[in-house]
């Protein structure tokens, strides 16, 4: 159970609860203990219940389940500081799913924070007082993510790559990520 330290005494012991004249028994001084050090860890984690919630102080192992809450599917090969800052930013990274900015962003925290990410996407808005004037952006759809990376050679990091723009970028539209060593003069 975590917490679970021991000599770890009670914040509030059960004996202090008691009436007066319940406190001087023998029996009770002897067996209220035990219920101390049984809720002790209980107390423990109650009383940071919020160090819990905070993705940068959360415990290690308590942090992938902290992740399911924001729906993110933790990928083992991050690293701990990697995991932390992605669960961290993970609600205004759903905010902006499916925008450039936001695909830069997610694809940077996955990559390392010594990427570079650019991202060009067919698509766009616009407006015109003048009717029949050119439409924005391309009319082959898609999303190309080009990432400069200090070591592009990383097992398996095109494929976790591909799998983070995927889960981005809108299921209709084709995408493609294209990865550089900053080495190979990619930057």
């Amino acid at each position: 159970m975590r917490g679970s330290i021991p000599g770890l005494a009670s914040s509030v012991p059960f004996i202090t609860r008691l009436p007066a004249i319940m406190q001087e028994d023998d029996f009770l001084q002897r067996m209220l203990p035990a219920f101390d050090d049984a809720i002790a860890p209980v107390l423990g984690v109650l009383d940071n219940l919020d160090a819990y919630l905070d993705p940068h102080l959360a415990p290690e192992d308590h942090l992938d389940w902290l992740a399911t809450w924001v729906d993110i599917r933790v990928d083992q090969a991050w690293s701990v500081q990697q995991r932390r800052d992605i669960v961290a930013g993970a609600v205004a990274l759903h905010r902006r799913t499916g925008t450039p900015g936001g695909i830069t962003d997610a694809v940077r925290l996955a990559a390392g924070p010594e990427s570079t990410v650019s991202v060009d996407e067919s698509g766009g808005t616009t407006w015109s007082s003048t009717p029949g004037a050119a439409l924005p952006g391309r009319d082959d759809p898609g999303v190309t993510v080009t990432v400069t990376v200090p070591d592009a050679s990383i097992d398996g990091l095109q494929a976790r790559l591909t799998r983070v723009v995927r889960t981005l970028v809108p299921a209709h539209i084709p995408c493609s990520v294209h990865l550089r060593g900053a080495k190979d003069g990619g930057a």
